[in-house]
């Protein structure tokens, strides 16, 4: 009869336990996703009554730091593969707002939630501040800045501000590139990366560490293709005269190429002092499209470099080159807070070349999406010429 009872209150002790974990894991994981991070960070916890329940609770709680570690360690592992395959950035990390994946085990079975977290907004570019995105277009683009022009005849097509004189972030590296090529230095020359060819201003990173070698060829290549921001920097290192005489170089062919409007401050555009206007920026892709290599690195897709420690695989910024429908001859992004989302390029449509400006692009993947309504305005023949600038007869902002 004792060993009866025995068995008895061992099945119903299980059981009790068995359920205070269940409620305990439940609370736990409900208070996480309703309760926001703000109030996770600024208020104290209240202190908890202690009661019999509470204890069990307690005790069933005590094996969740072991499962948090697995969680740990599996997203560390899931980052780093994504690092390795990921494009280089040509941009500065963005503000706004993100999504967290929430794991918790729950009766043996893993459960999975999305959790919204909040950063910081990100403050307004230019465009916003002199309030450019308040001019209308027929085709909604969500670019403040739109300019197309028939390459040939020069024939503008679509007009958006383009007078305006905004920051150009990383469409800065097509005149970088053309300053490099115009030295005439040997392309195979080695060239390597120093802490003065780190960004200092936005402060962001780089897959291309201190002390990596490559040719100058592949650093012009990577800095096109995949704006690899160290590798603009020391290409404009390793000028004759060094990075001063360089910028010099930017500006001046800058005004050779008759682009009034625009100012360079550094080689890579990391910097809101780096303006143009988009006519100005037709200039530069036109000037630009001359040199074979220019066109050739920045269509690239992919492309494998040795730093002298380990082999790094970079990707294109702009995903349209990969996009078989698109015929791209040239093409550039760019991105920093100041100048929002950013693209030039030369393409293709209907057998019939043109230059594509767009500037102060709001969204990570806008600029190709509003470059895919003006080809689709083309392609149905482009109705009559859209001239929607602010101030199509001004000096611009």
């Amino acid at each position: 009869m004792k060993t009866d009872m025995f068995s008895s209150l061992k099945v119903i002790h299980g059981a009790a336990r068995s359920t205070a974990l269940s409620v305990a894991v439940s609370l736990a994981v409900a208070a996480a996703l309703a309760t926001p991070v703000s109030t996770f960070a600024a208020t104290p916890a209240a202190p908890a009554k202690t009661s019999k329940h509470a204890k069990t609770s307690k005790a069933a709680k005590k094996p969740a730091p072991a499962a948090a570690a697995k969680v740990s360690s599996r997203s560390v592992k899931a980052g780093k593969g994504a690092a390795v395959k990921a494009a280089a950035e040509d941009e500065a990390p963005r503000a706004g707002v993100t999504r967290k994946r929430v794991t918790f085990t729950a009766k043996g079975r893993h459960h999975s939630a999305v959790r919204r977290i909040a950063y910081e907004p990100r403050p307004p570019t230019v465009g916003q501040a002199f309030g450019l995105h308040e001019t209308p277009d027929a085709l909604m683009l969500r670019s403040s800045v739109a300019y197309v022009i028939d390459q040939n005849s020069g024939e503008p097509l679509f007009d958006k501000n383009s007078r305006a004189v905004v920051p150009i972030a990383s469409i800065t590296k097509l005149m970088t590139a053309m300053v490099v090529l115009d030295s005439k230095a040997p392309m195979t020359e080695q060239i390597e990366v120093t802490d003065e060819d780190r960004d200092y201003e936005k402060n962001t990173g780089s897959r291309l560490s201190v002390g990596s070698v490559l040719s100058r060829e592949d650093m012009l290549h990577i800095a096109l293709m995949a704006s690899e921001n160290r590798a603009a920097a020391a290409l404009s290192r390793y000028y004759p005269g060094g990075r001063p005489a360089f910028l010099a170089a930017m500006n001046a062919k800058a005004k050779q190429l008759g682009m009034t409007d625009t100012h360079f401050e550094n080689p890579t555009g990391l910097t809101s002092m780096n303006v143009s206007s988009a006519r100005d920026l037709v200039k530069m892709v036109n000037a630009a499209y001359q040199y074979p290599l220019i066109r050739r690195f920045s269509t690239d897709h992919s492309y494998e470099v040795y730093t002298g420690k380990r082999t790094l695989a970079y990707n294109s910024t702009n995903a349209l080159v990969r996009n078989p429908t698109w015929d791209i001859g040239l093409q550039k992004t760019g991105f920093i807070n100041e100048a929002g989302e950013c693209l030039v390029m030369q393409a293709t449509i209907h057998g019939r070349p043109m230059v594509m400006v767009l500037l102060d692009s709001s969204g990570k993947y806008s600029r190709f999406a509003d470059a895919t309504r003006l080809r689709t305005w083309l392609d149905n023949g482009g109705d009559q010429q859209r001239i929607t600038s602010a101030d199509a007869g001004g000096s611009g902002t």
